[in-house]
């Protein structure tokens, strides 16, 4: 069985500063990490191969050179190779872009690595929290998906998973090749040997650019990124609490016509 991990290196929101007087913060100079969900989804393809050392694992990102860090990790954790998506028409890609880029990737990765049975993701990101590109990815390889694991098993040519939901939980199935998207699992990703570290950073890489993938990105990017910026904090509101409702609705009413809200 092949696993197709995409993954993200995204900022270290627990270090995120922010500069006060230009309400913003320079996310360039904070530490990368691997993606949080992305771990727990990396963590459920190593315990796929625990049970079953036949199980290949295949890491894939997109990023600019500092990126392929993910990569190593993943590989020195227990992944069987990596890939690494690197070309400048790639940096400012939206969610659809990126599910286009990773679509283009996996069929690529595949004509020397044989056909995916599964492909992971987090189920989102730390930096944009969007939630959209495994469902987008899932649509354009026209395959089926399941959001919100929180784990699987292969069963007769199907990805049988526990979904977690508002409501509680449910299992889903899907025939495979599947996009699963993983959420908070009761594990944690494991910690790399010193010697499979060493190993990992001699690891060979390969990397996609936009002309191996015959990427035309502009139809498929149409959200623009115009500004980031931290949200002004709000100051507390007012709590009314007048003896009747008909009472706190009649100072309400005259609170708000005295700020000329209505």
């Amino acid at each position: 069985m092949n696993i197709l991990l995409c993954v993200k290196q995204v900022p270290n929101t627990e270090e995120l500063k922010v500069d006060a007087d230009k309400n913003t913060s320079n996310l360039d100079s904070i530490p990368k990490i691997l993606s949080t969900f992305d771990s727990c989804a990396v963590e459920m393809a190593l315990r796929m191969k625990d049970a079953d050392p036949s199980v290949k694992i295949i890491a894939l990102t997109i990023g600019a050179d500092k990126a392929k860090d993910v990569l190593k990790s993943c590989v020195a954790v227990g992944a069987d190779k990596a890939y690494h998506v690197n070309d400048a028409a790639f940096e400012n890609l939206d969610s659809l872009g990126t599910s286009y880029v990773l679509s283009l990737a996996a069929k690529k990765i595949e004509e020397g690595e044989g056909a995916f049975d599964v492909i992971f993701l987090g189920r989102q990101a730390n930096d944009t929290d969007a939630g959209q590109v495994g469902a987008g990815l899932a649509e354009c390889l026209g395959y089926p998906q399941i959001t919100y694991a929180r784990d699987i098993a292969i069963v007769d040519g199907k990805a049988r998973c526990t979904r977690e939901t508002e409501d509680g939980f449910v299992v889903m199935e899907a025939a495979t090749p599947a996009v699963v998207t993983i959420t908070k699992t009761e594990y944690d990703l494991r910690f790399p040997s010193v010697k499979s570290k060493m190993a990992a950073n001699r690891a060979e890489i390969p990397v996609f650019t936009a002309a191996d993938l015959a990427a035309d990105v502009a139809a498929y990017t149409p959200v623009k990124t115009i500004k980031t910026y931290i949200p002004q904090r709000k100051t507390g509101g007012i709590k009314i609490e007048e003896e009747t409702a008909d009472l706190s609705v009649g100072k309400l009413t005259a609170l708000l016509s005295d700020a000329g809200v209505i």
